[in-house]
């Protein structure tokens, strides 16, 4: 089995799946990744890995901004209040003010030869088992990795778009062995895209021979045309991906994803934020959340199992979306509690030309 059919796998199964499973598979997919050529990409053979890669980020192939420059100040109309349980008044609001924001935004008018630009600064938990008997004393070594991307989606999106993929970076760790064993993994993966960084083009952004998706098992561009811009009937539409719909957390994080393809148009923005204000146990965690040096207003969502928190956080003067984040709620055996382990932050800007 290669690759992208356990992509395509998880991606089936990731509204369904038990923790565990997920967990599994997103490692079985890093190893073989990191062990073979990823089809599409100008990449040489690679050695098998010797460590593995813990933790997976389950998003669309493109970490990226909302795409908008707000062009007038936020309008308070068209408030979505839960007729339910939903999120809490405060983070409510937030969000309903985000929305009536975008709704006066303008898109980023990109002109013809001209691109529209996603800078991404991200960090991911990454660690290596140690101990080479399954059945004996193996334990994780795990430290935080930051990588920055830069993608160029051209005026006329079904053209080449160009991925520039910067070196992953080990840059945060709790522990002196955590360190050592960055390094050494650093040093035996320096050769390979994940660690020195790669060029990708790929005609109507289908990296790695992949369609652009919106949400699990939705192209981008049907999502974006025939998605329903009522707020209720989109968060019934986000629940019902996978068999046995999503927990309330990995709405937040779909909605989050779709926020983050880049080509969201404004209306549906604006509906993708009165969706989240009726999820359930949303709340404000954060009203000077510093995320990459931008600060802004956290909403956020407790894991099932209570370890974990995923965050969206919101630029308050501007409804603009810069980021996302997955704290840690309770000490592990690497991480003090309160850690972000993951979290992505954005830019968009228009610039004349790419690499």
């Amino acid at each position: 089995m290669d690759e992208l059919q356990l992509l395509r796998e998880m991606r089936s199964e990731v509204g369904s799946a038990p923790q565990s499973t997920l967990a599994r598979g997103r490692t079985k997919l890093m190893a073989r990744i990191d062990s073979a050529s990823r089809p599409g990409a100008t990449t040489s053979t690679r050695p098998p890995a010797t460590v593995i890669p813990i933790r997976f980020r389950r998003r669309v192939l493109i970490a990226s901004a909302a795409a908008a420059l707000l062009v007038g100040g936020i309008v308070v109309a068209d408030v979505v209040r839960p007729s339910g349980p939903g999120a809490t008044a405060e983070a409510a609001e937030v969000l309903n003010s985000a929305a009536a924001a975008t709704i006066t935004t303008s898109d980023p008018l990109v002109g013809p030869g001209q691109y529209l630009k996603i800078d991404t600064t991200a960090v991911y938990a990454t660690g290596v088992l140690l101990g080479d008997d399954p059945g004996g004393d193996r334990r994780t070594v795990e430290w935080l990795d930051k990588s920055s991307d830069h993608l160029y989606i051209p005026a006329d999106q079904t053209a080449e778009w160009i991925w520039n993929r910067e070196a992953r970076i080990p840059t945060t760790f709790f522990s002196e062995e955590a360190k050592a064993e960055a390094t050494k993994y650093q040093q035996s993966h320096a050769g390979e895209p994940s660690r020195a960084g790669e060029l990708l083009r790929a005609p109507g952004g289908n990296f790695y021979g992949e369609q652009r998706l919106l949400f699990a098992g939705m192209p981008l561009d049907e999502g974006v045309k025939n998605l329903p811009r009522d707020p209720q009937a989109l968060l019934d539409i986000i629940r019902q991906r996978g068999k046995q719909g999503r927990p309330e957390a990995e709405t937040l994080e779909a909605i989050a994803a779709a926020l983050g393809t880049g080509v969201v148009p404004a209306d549906l923005r604006a509906a993708l934020y009165k969706a989240a204000a009726l999820i359930p146990g949303v709340t404000v965690v954060d009203r000077q959340a510093n995320l990459d040096g931008k600060v802004g207003t956290a909403i956020g969502i407790e894991r099932p199992d209570r370890e974990t928190r995923m965050d969206i956080i919101i630029d308050p003067a501007t409804g603009l979306l810069i980021g996302e984040r997955e704290v840690t709620l309770t000490a592990g055996k690497t991480f003090p509690a309160g850690t972000a382990i993951e979290w992505t932050s954005v830019q968009t800007s228009v610039v004349k030309s790419a690499p």
